[in-house]
C-alpha cells in the first residue's frame, strides 16, 4: 500500500467563513430544477446523477405519443422537431458542446461498454508488431473485462499485450510523463491506447490532449472512456484529436438509472465505409433505410456506429437534463464553480486526521470528486452516513492494498452548495469520531 500522505494548505477554511463562499454561488445554479433526496446531502452524482424536474413531463410526452398515435409516434410528434425517428438528434447539438466535439462527432446509443466493444471493433486492429494495448492499472472493471475480452478475441495474450501504467511507488496519482513514456516505449508495437479521463477510484483528471498526442504520434489509435468526466469536466475531443470516445449518461449527465450511453467518433473516420464496424440498421443512412436493402452504407457520422432502434423513453430525461448545462454556462462556468466546491471540500477533509485525500491536491488533476481511504473495516459506513442525512459513496479498499476504503464525494456545481459541503463534512467527522 503507499504511504499514506497528508496534504495541508498554508491557511485552512474555515466553518465560518460558509456564508461569505456562498455568495460566490453564480445566480446560473440550477438546483431547484432537480428533484433531491428530502433531508439529505447528495453529493453521489458521480454514481447517479438525480432526476430532473422536467424530466417526468418530458417522459410523459413521449408516453402520450405512444398512446395516441402508436406506430405514427415515429413521424409524428408533439414538439416541432418531429416524432421518434431522429429522437437521438435533438441531444446531439448540446452534447457537442459538453465534450467539445461537433454534432455530427457525438450520438447517444447501446450503453458505455457495449459501446466500446463496438469502438473497438473499428479502432482496434492488431496487426503484425502492433497488436499491443495501454491503459491505466485500477480502471473500472468493465474497462478491463472488454480489453481482456477483446485481446483473446484476436488470439492474443493479456499477460504480454496489455500494458497498465500505474502510480510510482508511494503515489497515489498516475504522472503524465510515465504515461507518455510507456506510449512512446511500445513505439510501433502499440495498437491502442485506451484511457478514462477521470480515474473512477481516485478521481484523477488525467491529461488527456497529452495523452492523446503521445498515441498518435507513434501510430496507435486512441480512445476514451469518459464516464467520469462528460458533464464533470470541459473536454475538447475534436482539438484533441482521439478517434474515439465512450461513456455514460446517468453520473454527471443525470439521465437516470441505465440511460443509453453515449460515443464519440471524430469526423476524419465518418466517410470511411471501409472501416470495420458491426453494422446495425439503424446506423444505415436514414436517406434510404427503409429502402430496407441488404446493402449497408452507413450514415457520414457518428450515428453510423449505431446499430438498434434509438430507446424513445430512454433518452426522454436526456431533453430534460443536457438543456441545463447551457443554461448554466456551459462547462467552462460549471468548472469554476466545481474547482470552488472541490477546493473547500479539500481543504475542510484535509483537516480531519481519520482520513487520507488520495484525490491530487492540484485542482487541475481532479473533477468534482475527492476520494479519501478510510483506515479499518467499516462496511457500515455508507450506511451510517446516509441515516445521518449524508448520500455519499463508500468501498471496500481493492487497489491501495490497506485493510480500510475510501469514501468518494462529489458535490456536482449543478445542484451543490457550499453549506451542503461544510454539513457533509461535519457530518462525517462525527460518524468517524463515533
Amino acid at each position: 500500500m503507499p504511504v499514506l500522505k497528508r496534504f495541508h494548505c498554508a491557511q485552512s477554511v474555515t466553518l465560518r467563513t460558509a456564508s461569505s463562499l456562498s455568495s460566490t454561488n453564480p445566480p446560473q445554479m440550477l438546483r431547484d430544477r432537480f428533484h433531491l433526496p428530502k433531508d439529505k446531502i447528495y453529493l453521489c452524482g458521480n454514481s447517479l446523477g438525480p432526476q430532473p424536474v422536467a424530466a417526468a413531463e418530458q417522459l410523459a410526452a413521449e408516453m402520450k405519443s405512444w398512446k395516441v398515435r402508436a406506430v405514427e409516434g415515429w413521424w409524428n410528434g408533439e414538439s416541432s422537431e418531429g416524432g421518434w425517428l431522429g429522437y437521438h438528434r435533438r441531444v446531439e447539438e448540446t452534447l457537442g458542446r459538453i465534450v467539445g466535439a461537433r454534432a455530427a462527432e457525438v450520438t447517444i446509443a447501446n450503453a458505455l461498454t457495449v459501446n466500446l466493444h463496438l469502438m473497438l471493433v473499428s479502432f482496434f486492429r492488431p496487426e503484425g508488431r502492433r497488436r499491443k494495448v495501454i491503459m491505466e492499472a485500477g480502471a473500472f472493471p468493465s474497462d478491463q473485462h472488454a480489453i481482456i475480452s477483446q485481446l483473446k478475441f484476436h488470439g492474443l495474450d493479456p499477460a504480454t499485450d496489455l500494458i497498465e501504467i500505474g502510480p510510482r511507488q508511494g503515489e497515489f496519482s498516475i504522472q503524465t510523463e510515465d504515461i507518455t513514456k510507456a506510449i512512446h516505449d511500445a513505439g510501433d508495437e502499440l495498437a491502442l491506447v485506451l484511457w478514462s479521463g477521470i480515474h473512477y477510484y481516485t478521481g484523477q483528471f488525467f491529461e488527456l490532449e497529452a495523452i492523446a498526442k503521445a498515441g498518435k504520434s507513434v501510430g496507435a489509435a486512441v480512445g476514451f472512456d469518459l464516464a467520469h468526466a462528460v458533464g464533470n469536466v470541459p473536454l475538447s475531443l475534436h482539438d484533441w484529436g482521439c478517434d474515439f470516445a465512450v461513456w455514460c449518461s446517468y453520473k454527471y449527465l443525470n439521465g437516470g438509472p441505465g440511460a443509453p450511453g453515449g460515443l464519440f467518433v471524430h469526423e476524419r473516420h465518418h466517410n470511411n465505409e471501409d472501416l470495420p464496424r458491426f453494422a446495425g440498421w439503424w446506423g444505415h443512412r436514414e436517406s434510404d433505410r427503409f429502402m430496407m436493402r441488404r446493402e449497408f452504407r452507413p450514415e457520414p457520422n457518428a450515428s453510423g456506429w449505431q446499430i438498434s432502434t434509438a430507446p424513445v423513453l430512454g433518452l426522454a430525461p436526456l431533453l430534460a437534463s443536457l438543456p441545463l448545462f447551457d443554461e448554466a454556462g456551459g462547462m467552462k462556468a460549471l468548472r469554476t464553480r466545481s474547482l470552488k466546491l472541490t477546493g473547500r471540500l479539500h481543504e475542510l477533509l484535509n483537516d480531519l486526521p481519520e482520513l487520507t485525500i488520495i484525490t491530487p491536491m492540484d485542482e487541475a488533476q481532479r473533477g468534482a470528486q475527492i476520494s479519501v481511504y478510510v483506515p479499518g473495516d467499516r462496511p457500515e459506513l455508507e450506511h451510517q452516513l446516509s441515516e445521518a442525512g449524508l448520500i455519499v459513496d463508500y468501498r471496500q479498499d481493492n487497489l491501495l492494498g490497506g485493510d480500510g476504503g475510501v469514501l468518494r464525494l462529489a458535490p456536482a456545481p449543478l445542484y451543490a452548495t457550499m453549506e451542503e459541503v461544510d454539513r457533509a463534512v461535519e457530518i462525517l467527522s462525527g460518524i468517524l469520531k463515533s
